[in-house]
């Protein structure tokens, strides 16, 4: 039996695709996250991680394919794996596991689909901005460089109190389904033993906490007037100093 049968025809090999396709996610979110936060930095910052990210070109694209593929090994792995037990166990001890379980593990599925409904939306909404998803307006870095003002399409986006409160319950059901994932994903490559179960566990549940507080803070913010457009090219944007530009604009309506 080569690798490739081990991996998908073996509830072993799926557990350790499930763990490694799941530390790849992890990894992925955080960089999100890291990414993300630059919002609450000086517009400049995060327009221009943005446009570093567009200039990679194809190799983004490739990310973003390599990326889908483990999303849906995970989400297949995971059906698979939970057919296997459904068919193993006999409905009393399913019952009785059933019991044991905590809620997050019994409601890893539910979580998991409505987080994948998310990040469709979310991938429409900010990446590829399709028709009524909204459209980025532009701006210029410190030094000329035209590029698309992402700080003031995530604070449009955001200003959205329906959009927020999607945005800030699907993080939470991530969080939710990643306290029970990360316990998961440490019992299958063996770092969960008796010594460390406890911390690891405790470990997860803070991991998930801060992730959610981060994530959280964003739409927030931006709903409690924290974080504003700053661009004064944006139609609508009043700007507090009356600056020349926005005073120019006046004088030409």
């Amino acid at each position: 039996m080569n690798i490739l049968q081990v991996l998908f025809k073996t509830s072993i090999g799926k557990k350790v695709l499930m763990a490694v396709t799941g530390l790849i996610m992890v990894g992925f979110i955080v960089g999100h996250l890291i990414g993300n936060l630059q919002l609450f930095a000086p517009p400049e910052k995060i327009n221009a991680y943005a446009h570093f990210l567009e200039g990679l070109g194809p190799a983004l694209w490739a990310i973003r394919a390599f990326l889908l593929l483990t999303l849906a090994l995970h989400v297949w792995m995971a059906i698979q794996l939970t057919l296997e037990n459904k068919a193993a166990r006999p409905k009393d001890y399913t019952s009785q596991q059933t019991l044991r379980a905590s809620y997050a593990s019994r409601t890893m599925r539910l979580s998991g689909f409505i987080v994948l409904a998310f990040l469709i939306y979310h991938l429409l909404h900010f990446t590829v901005r399709i028709e009524g998803f909204g459209t980025y307006p532009h701006t210029t870095l410190l030094d000329g460089t035209p590029v698309r003002d992402v700080h003031s399409m995530m604070v449009f986006g955001f200003q959205n109190v329906w959009i927020s409160l999607f945005y800030i319950i699907s993080v939470g059901l991530l969080s939710w389904h990643l306290s029970h994932g990360l316990v998961s994903m440490f019992q299958t490559i063996g770092l969960q033993s008796r010594a460390w179960s406890n911390f690891l566990s405790k470990l997860a549940v803070l991991f998930s906490i801060l992730y959610f507080l981060g994530n959280a803070a964003i739409p927030g913010a931006v709903l409690a007037g924290v974080v504003k457009i700053e661009n004064p090219e944006v139609a609508g944007y009043v700007c507090p100093a009356k600056c020349a530009v926005c005073e120019a604009k006046k004088a030409k309506t």
